[in-house]
């Protein structure tokens, strides 16, 4: 298997992963006090153990936004981010198709990630989510020192913590699209999907004109 399979593989297996978790999460706290706290937690966790397991495969992306943010950053090239949307996407679909079959009619949603403004304020959801993903992906492009995978999951975790109720923290188009598709509600992804993007497109035009290109530091 050549290094950008691998990359790949790296990339499916760990958006299935953060997919999984966060949506299971989600599910286990519908209705309950403390969701966002557990979201936040969960996806600080998860996403730390992915960089530390994949990071050095693919950089532990795990999010098209992020790929993304990279490639207009010119940290990857645009094969290279082709293959890991596919696969990305691909593992956050994958992971709703296991919930389902594991969970059966106790899924409900299957965990999709909405909040409040969700429903009837898809717009102003939409820009929080390119805010949140502003944010994540400039400290993905900025991180240094001796632990950057230990405060991009700190910051995941933080922004999830913080957007959970408004509009389910998900900063992940792979991550909102794998629920909604299995559960057939595409209802709200467009407006998710420009609004992630846009953050994690934003992130690198901004840090570099601003602040210098991040990937000569």
């Amino acid at each position: 298997m050549n290094e950008q399979m691998r990359a790949a593989v790296a990339e499916f297996i760990g958006t299935f992963t953060l997919t999984f978790a966060a949506a299971l999460t989600a599910i286990s706290f519908v209705d309950k006090g403390g969701a966002p706290i557990a979201l936040g937690l969960v996806h600080f966790l998860v996403l730390g153990g992915i960089i530390a397991t994949y990071g050095k495969i693919s950089g532990g992306h795990v999010n098209p936004a992020v790929t993304a943010g990279q490639l207009v950053a010119g940290a990857i090239d645009i094969t290279r981010a082709v293959w890991y949307w596919v696969a990305q996407f691909l593992g956050a679909i994958v992971a709703a198709l296991v919930i389902s079959a594991i969970l059966g009619d106790a899924a409900g949603n299957l965990g999709q990630s909405m909040g409040s403004l969700t429903a009837d304020n898809v717009w102003q959801a939409a820009v929080l989510e390119a805010l949140l993903t502003f944010t994540l992906v400039s400290v993905i492009l900025r991180a240094s020192g001796n632990v950057p995978g230990l405060a991009i999951a700190a910051t995941l975790g933080a922004m999830v913590l913080i957007g959970a109720n408004f509009s389910g923290g998900s900063l992940n188009p792979a991550r909102t699209l794998g629920p909604a598709l299995i559960d057939g509600n595409l209802d709200y992804i467009i407006p998710y999907f420009i609004g992630i993007f846009v953050g994690g497109i934003a992130a690198p035009l901004v840090q570099n004109n601003l602040l210098g290109d991040s990937s000569e530091e």
